[in-house]
């Protein structure tokens, strides 16, 4: 036991030294946000510097206006639709819309031409602009304004609650709780790639460099791949927490920057003092908002994150190291790592299709249950409300499932290690299973 301690030691801290490993643990908090604010910058410059783009406009209906934007210079033009096109086609404008006579029920034949193939929200807003037009020709046909209209509709908003067995209500909202299943559950298929892959490179640099045949001779070849597993991830659990603590001091430091506060009646009053009583619904919403965020469990979710990280982690990087003392080069790795990635990848698609439109439903059901798939579907699940009984199930069911895989990991880590210019194959591992010697 000392020894896998040794290993598991020698793996954290050498991984833990390199200065690689100090600027993603410090820099990534920093990172993201900056990408996404910079990315926002750049869209509002954007925005702004956008220049005037004339665009021309052939109607032959006589019934639509275009008035001109802050984006758009629209000109009129007459004559046949090919005139018009030649026309622009020797001009360097933006576009040229093309609208014949139609009804009002059934408008087609509009068209579109631009120099280069237009973006899909681009043709999309010029398709509202003119809805909106044939829109107002109808309700004035009909005999109807825009307030009528809106008098006639109805608007139905159904509040979400959980009820517990106990009769206590908690309100729900499915928006925050999708929120919760994605950002966990890519997480954990994040963590399962990018530590797999650290733990296979780095049995395959130890048996090229020769160092693993010095290993062996004091540390049996099993727990040698037990210590590096679990070294690794001792990695990634420290990184995660540092993670969370960096967050956390960034986003209150943010909060205090723009004078808000955690808590939600300060924060509404706040709001309210500023804008007067007339954002009295907007704080009331705030204070809704923050009191679905302040019922969410985040010690539940951050511990049963990091038990489904260690057991996805050590279900498969026992595999990953399997791989890696079988092979000599990761180009030769590349053969075995599509039945391991697999799973990984059927449950981030399971998370989108099955789980976020029916949390409960029977295929949601086992991909949270099958040890597979379960340290990714799980968390997506969470936020949801899981019976205990279903979670207990996946966690007996993935200890057993990270047990199993470190055995079968370790038949064929005990020969694979200490193999050389071998051509290995599917038929060669399966021997090394069943050898017993």
């Amino acid at each position: 036991m000392n020894k896998i301690f040794l290993v598991i030691q020698r793996e954290f801290m050498s991984r833990v030294k390199k200065k690689s490993f100090l600027l993603v643990t410090i820099l990534v908090p920093l990172l993201f946000p900056a990408i996404i604010g910079g990315m926002v910058y750049l869209a509002i410059q954007n925005e702004k510097n956008k220049e005037l783009e004339v665009v021309h406009v052939l109607d032959e209906s006589s019934i639509l206006n275009f008035e001109d934007t802050e984006n758009y210079d629209y000109q009129i033009v007459d004559g046949p639709l090919d005139s018009a096109k030649a026309r622009f086609s020797k001009s360097e404008d933006f576009a040229l819309i093309y609208i014949p006579k139609f009804e009002l029920d059934k408008p087609e034949g509009i068209r579109f031409y631009a120099h280069t193939s237009p973006g899909v929200n681009l043709v999309g807003g010029f398709e509202n602009k003119i809805e909106a037009q044939i829109r107002e020709i109808k309700l004035t046909r009909s005999g109807l304004n825009e307030e009528q209209l809106e008098e006639l509709k109805t608007y139905v908003q159904i509040e979400s609650f959980n009820l517990s067995e106990a009769g206590d209500e908690s309100k729900s909202d499915s928006g925050v709780t999708f929120g919760i299943g994605y950002v966990m559950g890519f997480l954990i298929y994040f963590f399962l790639f990018v530590y797999g892959a650290q733990v296979m490179q780095g049995v395959i640099e130890e048996k090229n460099s020769k160092i693993v045949e010095v290993i062996v001779s004091t540390v049996r070849p099993f727990h040698m791949m037990i210590g590096k597993v679990v070294g690794v991830a001792s990695v990634g659990v420290v990184q995660f927490v540092i993670w969370m603590v960096l967050i956390s001091v960034i986003s209150f430091a943010g909060m205090a920057a723009f004078g808000l506060s955690m808590d939600p009646l300060e924060t509404a009053q706040m709001v309210q003092g500023a804008d007067g009583a007339s954002s009295i619904q907007n704080n009331e919403k705030v204070q809704e908002m923050m009191a679905i965020v302040s019922d969410i469990p985040i010690t539940k979710i951050v511990l049963l994150f990091v038990f489904y990280f260690l057991g996805g982690y050590l279900l498969y990087g026992a595999l990953f190291a399997a791989v890696g003392s079988a092979v000599d080069t990761p180009a030769d790795a590349q053969q075995f790592m599509m039945p391991i990635m697999l799973p990984i990848i059927i449950a981030l698609m399971g998370l989108m299709m099955f789980v976020f439109p029916d949390p409960h439903g029977n295929i949601s059901f086992w991909l949270s249950i099958i040890p597979f798939t379960s340290p990714i579907v799980m968390m997506g699940r969470i936020g949801f409300g899981v019976p205990v009984w279903e979670l207990a199930l996946s966690m007996v069911l993935l200890i057993g499932g990270f047990i199993f895989t470190l055995w079968l990991a370790g038949r064929i880590y005990r020969i694979g290690i200490l193999m050389h210019g071998a051509k290995v194959n599917y038929k060669i591992l399966a021997k090394w299973l069943m050898q017993k010697n």
